[in-house]
């Protein structure tokens, strides 16, 4: 049985998802740290997102890569539910989930789609507004708008509140994510329980801190 091919393609696929997952955490970071620092110095944001936002490598280069990233992590997410859904015998209905599992780990497809559509807003506020002002109205560089943008954004209560509804439902996703990566990639030794103590603790910092910068933003501009 440990030879099938169905076997070890699902196997490849939990990878396939858990290094993918691990990808995108880099980028989350970054994204946190520049955006954190809109609560502190407003000419050092507008540096770093004028800097991320105008250099070549980052635009053409690692941009694509990270929206492929974010699409194969989804799709992948939603290949691996449906089939671990459809390999469930009849009589799991009457499976008790919530004494066996978190609700995180027993929901990661909803958590992963609140945190889909809320990257779907997140582009429609920002990147293609950015495209837009960039390459269709080719208006000319001026580094010092994008902390009003960003403060902008969070005038909105509705909107604020969509963005830290969001925030919460990717800390759940994180706090059963990373775990679940580091089991899929068998990161099994003397530094495993180090590593799961990272991982939550930045499930709760990065998602908590953005909601913190969001209400910064709508409380104080």
């Amino acid at each position: 049985m440990s030879n099938s091919p169905i076997l070890k393609s699902s196997i490849a696929k939990k990878i396939a998802m858990a290094l993918s997952g691990l990808f995108l955490v880099t980028f989350l970071s970054i994204h946190f740290f520049i955006n954190l620092i809109s609560v502190f110095n407003e000419d050092l944001f507008n540096t770093l997102a004028h800097f991320m936002g105008n250099n070549p490598l980052i635009q053409f280069a690692m941009q694509p890569v990270l929206i492929l990233g974010v699409l194969f992590h989804f799709i992948m997410g939603f290949v691996l539910d449906f089939k671990n859904r459809a390999s469930r015998p009849i009589g799991y209905a009457k499976y008790n989930g919530a004494a066996n599992a978190s609700w995180p780990s027993r929901n990661m497809i909803i958590s992963g789609i609140v945190v889909l559509s809320f990257l779907g807003l997140h582009f429609y506020d920002f990147w293609i507004p950015e495209m837009v002002y960039k390459y269709v109205e080719a208006k000319p560089i001026a580094s010092e708008r994008y902390f009003h943008e960003l403060a902008e954004k969070f005038h909105s209560p509705i909107r604020t509140s969509i963005y830290c509804f969001s925030f919460f439902f990717l800390f759940l996703h994180l706090w059963h994510g990373f775990n679940s990566s580091f089991q899929s990639v068998g990161m099994n030794n003397k530094y495993s329980k180090t590593l799961h103590k990272v991982g939550y603790a930045f499930a709760v910092i990065v998602p908590f801190g953005f909601i913190f910068i969001a209400l910064f933003h709508h409380f104080n501009h």
